[in-house]
């Protein structure tokens, strides 16, 4: 029979000591400790969730913001164009492309409302692909540059949500674009489908008579405006396409942009229609300048009277065409050095009747490029040809 054992527990650990037993903490103490720590935890989930909605709405609201002013800059620039095209003073351009800029970002809401551009905010300039920026030259400026602001001085700051938890009411924002259009044009990309085509007319113009239109040195006896052509000056001088003084015999001036020897059939389709992907493949090579800044197209038999038709046809219509400075060969073996593009407006076409009385008669008008190649570092540039809008910044 075993002799009873106490109730304390003996440890053989301590050298037969006596160890009391571990008393547990009451369950209301318990409960009590898990409250706090739960409340503690709470606060901190829900601190954490209001600067974590917070931040992920200022976030989208960047990402608003900076939509909204690139598409406003490239309003902007688009509408320079258009006031350069009708010749508006600087003030009338600046006024235009800050409504323009406005009018697209009342569109793109940013944090439930339609910010607005301050004066000052969107600003004209010349842009330039080594990204210089000058505001120097009105007559050069190609490019727009807008700041949108979410600021106390405009628009009011963008409100946050939890700003009675995180102590802040509202977060400053603002966003920069630059879009711009450039004039180094070295040629232009094949279209990329059988749909599209550019509308250069396969007419050449020595580059002594164009520099001779820009520098006034010609007459000015035809003006356009509200969408016709009509007697009178308008600043701009002309010159005759009608192949003159190119150093060939014959009816000169055509060049063939696509197959040798283009018919008249094609000639008139390219008139008419512009430059086709057919073309380009046609041609057999790429339509670009080379290293030295030149483009070699074969010429065709000039212009003749059976495309005085599709040149009527496009009176007073915007086209491309090309510049050059030498021409070699004769007749069909006339052989051309293109050196620039530039855009031109057709005024008056007389192809019938003495030879000294024909005509195609056309001014400098500013045109867009589709599918230009921009070379930054070409040396020429062109006075009226430019790419289509692009943000660049």
């Amino acid at each position: 029979m075993q002799p009873l054992q106490s109730k304390r527990h003996v440890s053989l650990k301590t050298g037969g000591k006596v160890t009391p037993p571990r008393r547990r903490m009451p369950a209301r103490r318990r409960r009590g400790a898990a409250a706090v720590f739960g409340l503690i935890l709470t606060v901190s989930l829900v601190a954490l969730m209001a600067v974590t909605i917070d931040m992920g709405h200022i976030r989208v609201a960047e990402a608003e913001l900076q939509r909204s002013a690139d598409a406003s800059a490239m309003a902007a620039c688009w509408e320079l164009f258009d006031q350069q095209v009708s010749g508006a003073s600087e003030g009338a351009m600046q006024a235009s492309a800050r409504q323009a800029a406005n009018s697209i970002a009342s569109r793109n809401f940013v944090g439930q409302q339609a910010p607005e551009f301050s004066s000052g905010d969107v600003e004209l300039g010349t842009y330039s692909p080594d990204q210089a920026w000058s505001t120097s030259d009105p007559s050069s400026y190609n490019a727009a540059r807008v700041t949108l602001r979410l600021q106390g001085g405009g628009n009011g700051e963008l409100p946050l949500f939890f700003g009675d938890v995180t102590g802040r009411q509202s977060q400053s924002l603002h966003a920069t674009a630059t879009a711009a259009m450039f004039n180094s044009i070295s040629g232009f990309n094949e279209p990329g489908t059988s749909d599209e085509t550019i509308d250069i007319l396969p007419f050449a113009l020595d580059l002594p008579s164009w520099l001779a239109v820009l520098a006034g040195a010609t007459d000015d006896s035809f003006a356009f405006s509200n969408g016709s052509v009509h007697s009178g000056s308008d600043g701009l001088c002309e010159t005759n396409l009608y192949p003159q003084g190119t150093g060939s015999p014959g009816n000169r001036g055509t060049v063939d942009i696509g197959g040798s020897n283009n018919s008249t059939k094609d000639l008139s389709r390219q008139i008419l229609h512009g430059i086709s992907k057919q073309d380009f493949i046609d041609l057999g090579k790429p339509l670009k300048f080379d290293s030295n800044g030149e483009l070699k197209l074969n010429g065709d038999t000039g212009i003749s009277a059976g495309v005085k038709d599709e040149l009527a046809s496009i009176i007073g219509k915007v086209r491309i065409i090309p510049i050059y400075t030498t021409v070699t060969g004769n007749g069909n073996n006339a052989m051309y050095t293109i050196v620039r593009f530039e855009g031109v407006r057709i005024l008056e076409v007389k192809l019938t009747g003495k030879m000294s009385q024909k005509r195609v008669i056309i001014q400098p008008a500013k045109a867009v490029a589709r599918h230009a190649i921009v070379d930054s570092s070409a040396v020429t540039h062109s006075s009226y040809l430019y790419t289509p809008v692009m943000l660049v910044q």
